[in-house]
């Protein structure tokens, strides 16, 4: 049984506006520690969370370290705030290059920004390299969305011999929120670290990565699969029942943190079965 479950999402209310995907990440953890299992959360922190009134301060003994992405060092802040009502900590990644800027994935005019990529990998290694510092071992780790799920990859290739991940299992919550610019042909040579290989990105090399594109790729490193929304790509769906690891369908806001937390077990007894 999972013990642990790291909450990865790319937005967290009451930080960000009430979406969908806010709101989940909000409510599931706290729903899933009243439960009796451990946990931690992480989102990025974009500019227009307001620091101040959120009381977010940084936390000195895990930050400091840089972060090569495309042969650029990118320093990695962290920081974290308390949402005192829940008893639970959110924990903030935090970089000026990526996130000082005031809006989350497109600008004013509704242009999303070219280097979304960037900011996802950074996201996910980062969220990583800080649950490493806390020496906090994870039994599930549940990715919310496009943004946070390469996790699955660094996860399963480039730390799977780490003690905090080696026994890990991947959740992926799958939205409607697609990115609509594919990401460019050069989107392997930015994902590439040691312990990926090729063969591990065989499917990306050279190409353009559309949404669907990107949730295909990282479903191959997941042990299982959550419907997040109602409505979702379909034939993304389709891929995670066709490598036939469980899979959940979108749940009622009534039943889902318990459904959730039944699924976490199932896919620790049947990735340890395997």
């Amino acid at each position: 049984m999972a013990q642990r479950v790291l909450f990865i999402s790319q937005e967290v209310t009451p930080y960000l506006p009430e979406t969908e995907i806010s709101t989940i990440s909000r409510n599931l953890p706290q729903g899933i520690q009243e439960r009796g299992k451990e946990i931690r959360t992480f989102m990025p922190r974009y500019g227009l969370v307001n620091e101040r009134r959120n009381q977010l301060h940084e936390v000195i003994r895990l930050s400091g370290m840089n972060l090569i992405i495309d042969d650029t060092d990118h320093p990695l802040i962290i920081k974290v705030a308390s949402i005192q009502s829940a008893r639970m900590q959110v924990y903030f990644i935090d970089n000026d290059d990526y996130f000082q800027r005031k809006f989350i994935f497109t600008d004013a005019e509704g242009n999303e920004f070219p280097d979304n990529d960037e900011r996802s990998i950074f996201f996910c290694r980062g969220v990583l390299e800080t649950v490493k510092k806390l020496r906090w071992i994870p039994d599930v780790v549940h990715c919310h969305g496009w943004f946070a799920a390469l996790t699955a990859l660094y996860i399963k290739r480039a730390y799977k011999d780490d003690p905090c991940f080696a026994n890990a299992k991947i959740v992926l919550s799958v939205y409607d929120n697609d990115y609509k610019v594919p990401f460019e042909s050069n989107f392997a040579d930015l994902v590439k670290m040691d312990g990926i290989t090729e063969s591990d990105l065989s499917e990306v090399i050279g190409k353009e990565i559309s949404c669907e594109d990107l949730y295909k790729f990282v479903i191959d490193f997941c042990d299982g699969v959550i419907q997040g929304s109602e409505s979702v790509n379909q034939n993304v769906m389709d891929y995670a029942r066709a490598k036939g690891m469980p899979v959940l369908d979108h749940q009622p806001a009534d039943v889902y943190i318990d459904k959730f937390n039944e699924f976490y077990d199932l896919v620790w007894e049947t990735a340890n079965n395997k």
